[in-house]
């Protein structure tokens, strides 16, 4: 297969954070937008995966004079096949058993010489990258729609992607592509286990993971101990209070603010360390649409929020010693007062971030 290749997307945003001093929480409403977040989440994970490098493993399949030529397994490739790969060019490409580690799962197939018009003829030369975005956004969205039954979430682990064939196998005359699902990443897209239909997509992470950052806001896992913009402390199953509809954002707030509270205590081991760390506890809302598409769980994010705009990036585990902007954070002095609790809507905004 061809290098992969990038599109910026939307993704999922955080929108709500407590910061957190003593036992009580303050919202502050974030403008950290959609299309902000996923600037940096989704952009590098919309890749084109556009066929192999190398004439290896064609085959032609259909009898005649002029037999079309296909790439072996991607050819065979149908509705809820699972793919993988482990070379660069992804020549090497295989179906597996989608109970196992994959990388794509096939929703559907698309023919493209059944559609009129010469754009798809023989002779005529493999679409470029932004055409094979346009083709994704027009063929493979509703195909992953129809294959999950209307329960996609957009704003889920899951993004819709598009194989084409190879250079070669199109020169050949093999029309098809494949459309499907990939874990969304930054910059390489995480393997899957299980097929995807009937799965919660919430886009969560395991306690203790941290997030890398790239232009102050969070990308893919990496090691506390690199330069990170959130810590996960834990995560809040709604489903596990909510039954029924999508529940209201006010109900969802005081719900996550409270959840995600005890679960930076239990993580952290004091209710103070959030406050002597100069740390912040940040939460999202789930969508309506999430909400139906079956997304349940929202995680519990321990970040410092940047001067600018997004996140300060951290060293360490905020359970040990961190460094923030390369500082050793100081704890504010201690009155022995609780803070009171701003009134609804007096919580100051931080800065806005600007879309992306």
């Amino acid at each position: 297969m061809s290098e992969q290749q990038s599109e910026p997307a939307k993704g999922p945003a955080p929108r709500r954070a407590a910061d957190s001093l003593h036992l009580s929480a303050n919202k502050l409403r974030w403008g950290l937008l959609i299309g902000a977040l996923g600037a940096v989440i989704a952009a590098m994970v919309t890749m084109v995966v556009t066929g192999f490098e190398n004439d290896t493993g064609l085959e032609a399949h259909q009898p005649g004079s002029a037999p079309v030529i296909r790439d072996k397994e991607f050819s065979s490739a149908n509705e809820g096949d699972c793919l993988s790969w482990t070379k660069a060019d992804r020549s090497d490409l295989v179906k597996v058993n989608c109970a196992d580690k994959h990388l794509f799962e096939v929703a559907g197939v698309v023919d493209l010489s059944a559609y009129p018009g010469r754009e798809f003829a023989g002779g005529t030369r493999h679409p470029d990258s932004l055409r094979m975005t346009e083709l994704r956004d027009e063929h493979c969205v509703p195909a992953v729609q129809r294959y999950l039954g209307g329960r996609f979430d957009s704003r889920g682990r899951y993004m819709v992607n598009v194989m084409s064939p190879s250079p070669a196998g199109w020169q050949h005359g093999d029309r098809t592509l494949r459309c499907g699902l990939q874990v969304a990443g930054t910059s390489a897209s995480p393997a899957a286990t299980g097929s995807i239909a009937g799965q919660d997509q919430s886009k969560v992470h395991a306690t203790g993971t941290c997030l890398g950052i790239n232009q102050n806001l969070p990308t893919d896992p990496v090691d506390c101990a690199q330069p990170h913009a959130v810590e996960i402390v834990g995560t809040v199953d709604l489903a596990a209070n909510f039954t029924g509809g999508p529940p209201s954002e006010a109900d969802q707030d005081k719900f996550v603010e409270a959840e995600c509270n005890r679960l930076s205590t239990d993580y952290l081991g004091s209710p103070d360390a959030i406050r002597n760390k100069t740390l912040t506890l940040f939460f999202d809302y789930l969508e309506p649409t999430s909400w139906l598409a079956g997304s349940h769980k929202l995680d519990c994010w321990l970040g410092k929020g940047a001067d600018r705009e997004g996140f300060a990036p951290i060293v360490g585990s905020a359970r040990g010693e961190i460094l923030i902007d390369g500082q050793a954070p100081v704890p504010p002095p201690n009155t022995g007062r609780s803070t009171p609790a701003p009134l609804p809507g007096a919580a100051p905004l931080p800065p806005q971030p600007k879309p992306r």
